[in-house]
């Protein structure tokens, strides 16, 4: 199976416009991690979480298979980035602390993937596994973004998007369960933050491929009405994932 690509067209867009995540997940992480060594961010896109990661791990090594996406990381020597899929690396046998994948892990070959997890942890290291859903801003704004998600460019959604709207309750998670992190992305937006990251969504981009014409304008259009030029917005992501202990 050869792994999606989603978003490498859209790479600048992704770096500037989707949400990053809140301290207090690195901080659950790091409360879970017993020597801060080495750490694997799967799936690292442009970097985001590797580098948060680099500020209490010895050093991180961060994959992704969008050569586009890492070229959007920023460089750091505690940082070493790799071109390589999530199923099969390089990295030796019984190598790391940690292994981390934000909202990546549906992409994924679970059971290669898996298999790959167990090989290159170390006995009694972590993976952890989260995502964040479906925006949310105003009631009125709310009900706009939800018939465009679900409706508009609802058919043209991986099927693997499922798993995201499902909470990841439904992944495969062979591992001792620890306490998930449950929180939300909690950030300020003006209407260009929210049509440039509605641009960044694959489906957006499908559907853009498929009919010539982007369906975003036409939903800003409506939310303007509801959303004055001058005025920022609350903007929440809730969040959601599944941790792990590796036991060998």
């Amino acid at each position: 199976m050869v792994p999606k690509d989603n978003f490498s067209a859209q790479a600048s867009l992704y770096k500037k416009f989707r949400p990053t995540y809140p301290a207090a997940l690195y901080e659950h992480l790091r409360s879970l991690v017993s020597t801060p060594n080495l750490a694997w961010d799967c799936g690292t896109g442009n970097g985001q979480v590797a580098v948060e990661l680099a500020k209490f791990f010895t050093h991180v090594h961060a994959t992704d298979i969008s050569q586009k996406q890492l070229q959007q990381a920023p460089p750091s020597d505690r940082i070493t980035y790799h071109l390589l899929p999530a199923e099969h690396t390089t990295f030796q046998d019984n190598s790391f602390d940690l292994i981390t994948v934000g909202q990546a892990v549906h992409w994924f070959d679970f059971e290669k993937f898996y298999q790959e997890v167990n090989r290159v942890a170390n006995p009694g290291a972590i993976l952890a596994l989260w995502g964040y859903g479906l925006l949310s801003i105003s009631r009125e704004v709310d009900v706009l973004l939800h018939h465009f998600y679900t409706q508009i460019v609802g058919p043209y959604w991986d099927s693997e998007r499922r798993y995201i709207d499902e909470s990841y309750a439904t992944i495969p998670f062979p591992f001792k369960e620890e306490p998930a992190f449950t929180g939300a992305i909690l950030t300020h937006w003006a209407l260009p933050d929210l049509e440039g990251y509605l641009n960044s969504w694959s489906s957006v981009q499908t559907y853009l491929r498929q009919h010539g014409e982007n369906p975003v304008p036409n939903l800003m259009q409506r939310v303007r009405e509801v959303w004055p030029e001058d005025e920022q917005k609350e903007v929440r992501f809730p969040i959601f994932s599944r941790i792990g202990r590796i036991q060998k």
